[in-house]
């Protein structure tokens, strides 16, 4: 029995969630992928800010469903580093996380003057791009691919217009041709699913390869050759892993988010005749999805430098803690019930690691959106609002498919 004495020479917890003997939530699971929400509020119910998750089998770590205490973890880069390389000496090659967990020679897994150079590159090679230029790239792909399923009355909005749309504005701005980008989108895939992870990498970096190749000969105006052109002289490592970045958010997280938005648009009362009509803006739909149902839900991964207590938890060194930008979101502590205009979620990350790249992001999405319903603007969803499938994998929150109806309609003019 312990004594008053002995609880204060041990006042706190000494437990750890990446310790913990007990069971822990499966990250990779359908049923995750089906109701995410309820497992995250069950999280906080359970275990409070810090919960014991399995990314895949054998493969442990903490996420942070606590939006305070993430707050406080991204902004602390001093003693949560970003820097996998310790962790992963003991995670097997073929684990179907690794490809997307490990060290990469890229500012979202650096600190200090590493970050400054990679962050620097890239940033001043996004923002010499002309984002007045992208509503005519994002028409010129968005109405041909309406034309391919406009006469039918039916299409599957994921496979016939966000993944197709979401890659061939990539491949814009990084002046990729088309089947050197398909090996990327395939590889992307395979990574954020867990599936032939390593082929999928190897794939990628294969093709990203033969890009800088080309770029190196043929420079354009596009975000590779900006990069080959920046001071930070990169090397072709250091090329193919920023352009493998942009891939990964400009395929596969954009898609998630056009898709994503479509969904809350044709399923809530308050967007669907709202947006069409003028009332709530498309940005309103994205900012929404951003907190309920962001792109990427749970990553922002880093390794602290040595045991640290946070929330009465002792977290181990150099184990990977992962903030759930869904789950935080939606902390109760800090939820609103009125979020139009309210752009605080942890989407896009917070401090010196955040988005690089959120008003191109931002400008795409909004852009593919409202091509489609000025387009088809009588569009509908053709299953149950509470019947979509989601894909399974701890990282994205990402549609299987969102298959709808519309009054069949002639090919747009000019294209």
């Amino acid at each position: 029995m312990s004594t008053p004495q002995s609880r204060l020479a041990c006042p706190v917890v000494h437990g750890s969630p990446t310790a913990t003997k007990g069971p822990r939530v499966s990250l990779y699971s359908s049923e995750f992928a089906a109701d995410p929400h309820r497992a995250y509020d069950e999280m906080r119910r359970q275990y409070g800010s810090l919960a014991p998750v399995e990314l895949a089998p054998g493969v442990s770590a903490t996420l942070v469903v606590g939006y305070d205490t993430a707050l406080r973890i991204l902004n602390d880069p001093e003693h949560f580093p970003v820097d996998p390389r310790t962790w992963q000496q003991n995670i097997p090659a073929d684990c179907p996380v690794l490809p997307l967990m490990e060290w990469r020679p890229t500012g979202s897994r650096s600190d200090g003057a590493a970050l400054l150079r990679y962050r620097q590159a890239i940033t001043t090679s996004i923002n010499a791009l002309d984002l007045y230029a992208l509503d005519a790239t994002v028409e010129k792909i968005a109405i041909p691919l309406v034309n391919t399923f406009c006469q039918a009355g039916a299409a599957d909005l994921i496979s016939q217009y966000a993944l197709p749309l979401a890659f061939a504005v990539t491949d814009a701005l990084l002046g990729c041709p088309p089947k050197i980008g398909q090996r990327v989108a395939a590889g992307m895939a395979a990574m954020f699913e867990g599936i032939d992870a390593e082929d999928g990498n190897k794939m990628i970096v294969e093709a990203l390869l033969e890009l800088v190749a080309l770029k190196r000969t043929h420079p354009g105006n596009d975000i590779t050759s900006l990069l080959l052109r920046h001071p930070a002289e990169l090397d072709e490592l250091e090329m193919i892993h920023q352009l493998n970045s942009v891939y990964g958010a400009g395929i596969e997280l954009q898609q998630n988010l056009i898709g994503n938005t479509l969904l809350l648009i044709l399923t809530d009362e308050r967007f669907g005749g709202s947006v069409v009509g003028g009332n709530l803006s498309t940005r309103d739909a994205l900012d929404e999805v951003l907190f309920n149902n962001p792109p990427l839900a749970n990553l922002l991964t880093t390794y602290p430098r040595q045991p640290i207590l946070i929330d009465d938890v002792w977290l181990p060194a150099h184990q990977p803690i992962l903030i759930s930008m869904a789950g935080c979101n939606n902390d109760p502590t800090i939820r609103t019930e009125n979020r139009t205009g309210n752009r605080s979620h942890l989407a896009w990350g917070i401090g010196p690691h955040a988005c690089p790249a959120q008003s191109l992001a931002y400008l795409l999405a909004q852009n593919a959106i409202d091509q489609l319903l000025d387009a088809l603007p009588e569009i509908q969803l053709a299953i149950p609002a509470d019947a979509p499938t989601w894909r399974p994998g701890p990282f994205h929150r990402s549609l299987a498919a969102l298959p709808v109806t519309f009054p069949p309609s002639a090919p747009l003019n000019g294209f």
